[in-house]
């Protein structure tokens, strides 16, 4: 079984091929020009993916030696993201399909992510915890079976990647505000300045990163921070940074663990776009050491949105025969089911 899987959830143009379970290739292309506004414009992303989504996908198919006669199935992503982003890859994947006469397979955007960690050789077992770290998400989620979850908590407001990019503005870094977070942090103290954690009721497993990024801003106001003034390698914006940073991971550490516990599960893993941040896998990595762990985090390059796990999502649910109708929308804020 051959798949091809497309993500355009947001900013990244991506398409990968799946045989047998086995990845032929994943290619992405990113689009760097959202930088000069400090984030991603949903207009100008959706119209990126138009002009990217065929060299791409064309691409993937010869990395991976690969006809389009010789696709069995096409996979797409249909749900949560930017409607305008998610329509090209969705529209372009049920069109292929449709044309090539082979079935289609919607993905969910969060599965994908959740799944990413069955790419590697050395797979978690079920049931596990899996940590979603992203831009637009920060998600808890018990994993039974494939295709069988246990929502335990989700963010209440921002996302802790949402988090960092709003911090790293406040200090004018640049966009993406994580790896700069995480590259100014590494010379920063961490306990120079005592940031919030929203730890929120006894044992919950929700969150909420609002509270720790306005009081952020509320500091710099009291010292008086100018963004223009201020040197980026500066020890205040170092300490800042680490600060904050710890702020953050000690409320996701806490929470990962802590339902790892209740649920007496031996493999926890960590997707997402913050799953890249270097900090946080150190700490991962000494706490399950600690606790005799299993620890998964995807590569750098099944961190961040890919195709590959859309493809992988896609291979799961061909072999599970559950097709999806081509009259398949565009659901924006689509739950993870």
């Amino acid at each position: 079984m051959t798949i091809l899987g497309i993500e355009t959830s947001c900013d990244e143009t991506s398409a990968a091929v799946i045989r047998d379970g086995k990845l032929l290739s994943n290619v992405t292309a990113a689009q760097l020009f959202h930088k000069e506004y400090g984030g991603v414009v949903p207009e100008l992303a959706s119209r990126a993916h138009q002009k990217l989504i065929v060299p791409v996908v064309d691409e993937a198919l010869s990395k991976a030696g690969v006809s389009k006669t010789q696709l069995d199935a096409v996979a797409a992503v249909y749900g949560p993201g930017l409607i305008g982003s998610i329509l090209v890859g969705l529209s372009f994947g049920k069109s292929m399909a449709q044309g090539l006469g082979i079935p289609f397979f919607g993905v969910n955007h969060m599965e994908a992510h959740i799944l990413s960690n069955l790419l590697e050789e050395s797979k978690p077992s079920f049931p596990f915890v899996t940590l979603t770290v992203s831009g637009g998400h920060t998600q808890l989620v018990l994993v039974k079976e494939a295709f069988e979850y246990q929502l335990l908590g989700e963010t209440k407001d921002d996302a802790a990647g949402e988090a960092f990019d709003k911090v790293a503005k406040l200090l004018g870094l640049s966009y993406p505000g994580g790896p700069e977070i995480d590259k100014h942090a590494a010379k920063g103290n961490p306990k120079a300045i005592d940031f919030p954690r929203s730890y929120l009721d006894g044992d919950s497993f929700e969150f909420s990163f609002s509270g720790v990024k306005t009081s952020v801003l509320y500091y710099l106001r009291r010292v008086g921070f100018q963004k223009s003034s201020e040197n980026g390698d500066s020890n205040l914006v170092a300490d800042i940074c680490a600060s904050f940073q710890a702020a953050v991971l000690d409320v996701l550490l806490q929470k990962l663990l802590s339902a790892a516990e209740k649920f007496h599960v031996r493999d926890i893993a960590v997707a997402g776009g913050v799953a890249a941040n270097s900090e946080l896998r150190r700490r991962l990595k000494d706490a399950a050491a600690q606790r005799t762990l299993r620890l998964f985090i995807p590569k750098f390059e099944y961190c961040t949105d890919n195709g590959a796990m859309v493809a992988l999502v896609g291979y799961l649910k061909m072999k599970e025969g559950v097709v999806s109708d081509l009259e398949l929308t565009a659901e924006p804020n689509l739950e993870l089911r």
